[in-house]
């Protein structure tokens, strides 16, 4: 049985090329390349955790036991994965729906070989046929392969400053469920906050399973570092949380003595969170939303650099559709990037850091607004020909000159010059598009040759845990084999 407090193991070297199409309340994005959380897969051991056995720590490979042989020869077994593995990518990648005969011409396979890997993939709940299209050709009529519909489904969950969230979501992009609950998190006790999350995600997996579909895993987003494992929160400054084994101690909360007496102690596992439950920065998983959105609307793979507010600031670069977390998955902490040195103190425990003067805080209380005002409320106050009026103006172009020096040293070292904006920055674009502008013209040494944009995302609420449930459902589009009934 596969312990859920660990990712599923990817392939090393895979093309991640495929798509997968949102639908439901998310605006009907059509399909395109999925976009991907990390640039390599990560070679994981039979329990979850990392191999074991291959490096000395100094750069000198052993060679592993013979069963633990990271590249072995091809079987059987090989090729039926690889093929399964190719078939798939097509089908999910393509623009328009492909039939076995399209994928034949695709791949170079027979159509024979293609038949039982399309029937493996229609077992597993992964495709579906449609209706038969009669065209002008002798033979008999195509039948056009779709993403299933809610049969296989990803659980994203997310714990912010003041609100928590979980949707499902099916390998068509359709939301199966979903649920939000305002509140007021900060300086909160973990132990207290996340057995109500995990109620929260189980009643949402629950209402995916009425609705027929299986829940393949779960991923949890987190304003914070967490360890490249995925298993473990590190620091959340706005939660107040440090230190925190999030999936252990959800999965605990809501199991009982006689649900875990036969289980390893350690190793907590719910069902209904599927095969794996692993945790990941909130920022990664919303850029990972906003690259979805923009290949799918734009039919292609998209570079921009994603900046998004809650309460703190995260930010990712996301390359060729790709959002690159760095080697440890804790590149893009954006928000505590110094934009001025002698500034305020951060929560952090720094000085002058970019969330003191953009974050929505402290946005909000330079507006003169209360803690819990919207970022439509802070817009509506802009058009104020008054004192409350001119001092949301003021408060606005503040935190426009703040993200302009900082996303100007982004813009200078990774030479990425299109911005997306999200989160509580989303309603605020049009009016911190001209300070940040401002601001690349001015510090960016290349400028002059640069067209830069500034743009916002249309993920809608809580893309985070959009971004979770797509990064449940690469399981599925990475390794098919697993999820076929007689090999898993």
């Amino acid at each position: 049985m596969t312990d859920p407090t660990r990712s599923p193991a990817q392939p090393e070297g895979t093309a991640y090329g495929p798509g997968i199409a949102l639908g439901g309340r998310l605006g009907g994005i059509g399909p395109g390349p999925i976009a991907r959380l990390g640039r390599r897969g990560i070679s994981r051991g039979l329990n979850g955790g990392p191999q074991r056995g291959t490096s000395d720590g100094g750069g000198r490979r052993e060679r592993p036991p013979h069963h633990q042989a990271q590249r072995p020869g091809a079987r059987q077994e090989t090729l039926r994965e690889s093929n399964l593995l190719l078939i798939t990518e097509e089908i999910f990648s393509a623009a328009e729906s492909l039939s076995r005969a399209d994928l034949s011409i695709r791949t170079g396979m027979t159509r024979s070989t293609v038949s039982r890997l399309v029937d493996d993939l229609l077992a597993a709940g992964i495709v579906r046929e449609g209706s038969p299209i009669v065209g002008g050709t002798r033979g008999r009529p195509a039948v056009p392969l779709h993403p299933a519909r809610c049969t296989l489904a990803g659980l994203g969950v997310e714990i912010n400053v003041d609100f928590m969230a979980a949707r499902v979501i099916d390998l068509t992009g359709s939301v199966l469920a979903e649920e939000i609950i305002e509140g007021d998190f900060s300086a909160s006790d973990p132990a207290e906050v996340l057995p109500q999350i995990g109620l929260l995600a189980l009643r949402v997996a629950r209402q995916a399973a009425e609705a027929g579909a299986r829940v393949v895993g779960t991923v949890m987003a987190l304003p914070g570092l967490v360890t490249a494992e995925e298993d473990r929160l590190m620091l959340a400054p706005n939660l107040g949380w440090r230190d925190v084994d999030v999936p252990q101690m959800v999965c605990r909360s809501l199991g009982g003595p006689e649900q875990l007496a036969d289980l390893p102690e350690g190793s907590p596992r719910l069902g209904e969170f599927g095969d794996f439950f692993v945790v990941a920065n909130e920022a990664k998983l919303s850029a990972l939303a906003a690259a979805q959105e923009f290949s799918a609307h734009e039919e292609g793979e998209q570079t921009f650099f994603y900046v998004s507010a809650q309460m703190g600031i995260g930010a990712a670069v996301v390359i060729d559709g790709i959002v690159d977390a760095g080697p440890r998955g804790w590149a893009g902490e954006i928000g505590h990037v110094a934009v001025e040195p002698g500034g305020p103190q951060c929560r952090c425990g720094a000085s002058g850091c970019l969330e003191v003067f953009a974050g929505k805080g402290a946005l909000l209380e330079a507006a003169g607004l209360e803690p819990a005002a919207s970022a439509e409320e802070l817009v509506s106050l802009t058009e104020w020909e008054d004192e409350p009026g001119e001092r949301a103006r003021q408060a606005i172009d503040r935190a426009g000159w703040a993200l302009g020096v900082a996303l100007s040293s982004a813009v200078n070292l990774l030479d990425v010059d299109d911005i997306v904006l999200g989160g509580e920055f989303g309603p605020l674009a049009d009016l911190l598009r001209p300070r940040i502008e401002q601001e690349l013209r001015q510090r960016v040494l290349a400028a002059r040759w640069s067209r830069f944009r500034v743009r916002e995302t249309t993920t809608g609420v809580a893309p985070a845990t959009t971004g979770g449930a797509l990064r449940a459902l690469r399981a599925v589009v990475d390794d098919p084999l697993r999820w076929v009934p007689e090999a898993g």
